[in-house]
């Protein structure tokens, strides 16, 4: 699929966030410079629109303008929206409130008080959220998770454990942890967790790029979780956990492909600008078509097949390695000390590293994409 492809409605979608990525970019140093004072810039028009656009339509305080209020129907619309917004600054885009990942979560494990409870706590517009799956030691693997989820009968259960590289783990207000009930798969579930609350903890952590996540560490000593804050309870029992964050990650996979893809086309655009006719550039502009291409094709393909985990695997793992190939382009482009003359440049050559550890690293999405297909010892 092309962008000659798409509707009239996604054709309009891509313009009014290509409008919105000027208004990102002359925020992004700002934001890389300090990420603790993010909370300035959320009162900005685009900001605001992009939260309202995030929430599902029956949660959302203000009206849009139709050009972009269908951003949260499709995974196409998603990631058509998300490669001209990372076009002006993909920091910007981590560094703001809203649903995120936990919002994709709620949606797949969520009943309707769970729902009302999540949104409701984010229509202030100063609420940043969090998803905690990640652990020490043990990364994304859910089937090595630690974390405890413990019935108390005085209060209804217990959360023990720690998390690690969870954006907004510091400042987050409110979102879901993954934990387990018992030792087998289908013990693995998620609560709704608010924070601050006795015996939890959250610190941020040291970051190179995208620093307007503020990843962090989470620690839970015996916090309490309501019987009604345990996600997914009115499912079945194989859709209460795992099945929820893999349909959740196979969204937030595509749309962090697209982020990764539009900061390349940001630095392609860069550098065409400053250079004009820099050697090599016409064949990365059709690289990048190319994988814009293909990012369209996997979004239907999301669309048509949500619990699939290949198709959103391939292209996270294309358009990653793209992003940071095209920086080393960039540099060799500019010749040397370019990152010293050209601050956004030497940024997003910072931010694409991120990308291959959000929401499942290169090996774990090679897994994904070819389970069977480790090799045979020979003894």
């Amino acid at each position: 699929m092309t962008g000659r492809d798409l509707d009239p409605a996604l054709l309009e979608l891509r313009d009014v966030c290509r409008q919105i990525a000027d208004d990102l970019r002359s925020r992004a140093l700002a934001v890389d410079a300090d990420p603790d004072d993010a909370s300035r810039h959320l009162d900005a028009p685009s900001l605001a629109l992009l939260r309202t656009a995030s929430t599902p339509k029956r949660f959302r305080q203000d009206d849009l303008p139709l050009r972009i209020a269908e951003y949260t129907d499709s995974c196409l619309a998603r990631a058509v929206a998300n490669v001209e917004l990372a076009r002006g600054d993909a920091g910007i885009l981590s560094a703001n409130t809203g649903p995120s990942l936990a919002g994709l979560a709620i949606d797949a494990l969520g009943d309707e008080a769970q729902q009302e409870l999540f949104y409701r706590a984010l229509a202030d517009g100063r609420t940043w959220t969090f998803f905690a799956m990640t652990e020490p030691g043990r990364g994304s693997d859910a089937t090595a998770m630690k974390t405890r989820l413990e019935r108390d009968p005085d209060v209804g259960h217990r959360l023990t454990g720690v998390k690690r590289y969870v954006a907004n783990a510091a400042r987050g207000s409110i979102g879901v942890v993954y934990a387990r009930t018992g030792p087998s798969a289908l013990s693995i579930r998620a609560a709704l967790v608010t924070c601050p609350a006795p015996g939890f903890t959250g610190r941020p952590l040291e970051m190179i790029g995208l620093r307007g996540a503020r990843f962090g560490e989470m620690s839970f000593d015996g916090v309490h979780v309501p019987e009604d804050m345990v996600l997914g309870r009115h499912l079945p029992a194989s859709q209460r956990g795992i099945w929820g964050a893999g349909r959740a990650f196979n969204l937030m996979r595509v749309q962090i492909a697209a982020q990764a893809l539009g900061v390349a086309f940001a630095i392609c655009d860069y550098v065409c600008e400053q250079r004009p006719g820099a050697p090599g550039a016409e064949l990365v502009r059709a690289r990048l078509d190319a994988a814009r291409e293909l990012l369209y094709d996997i979004a239907v393909a999301v669309d048509r097949a949500p619990t699939d985990p290949r198709p959103p695997s391939i292209v996270k793992l294309h358009t990653t390695a793209l992003a940071v190939e095209l920086t080393r382009w960039a540099e060799r482009a500019l010749g040397p000390g370019s990152l010293l003359e050209h601050p956004l440049l030497e940024k997003w050559s910072r931010d694409v590293c991120a990308f291959e550890f959000m929401d499942g690293t290169g090996n774990i999405l090679r897994l994904h994409i070819a389970p069977d297909t480790a090799p045979v010892r020979e003894d």
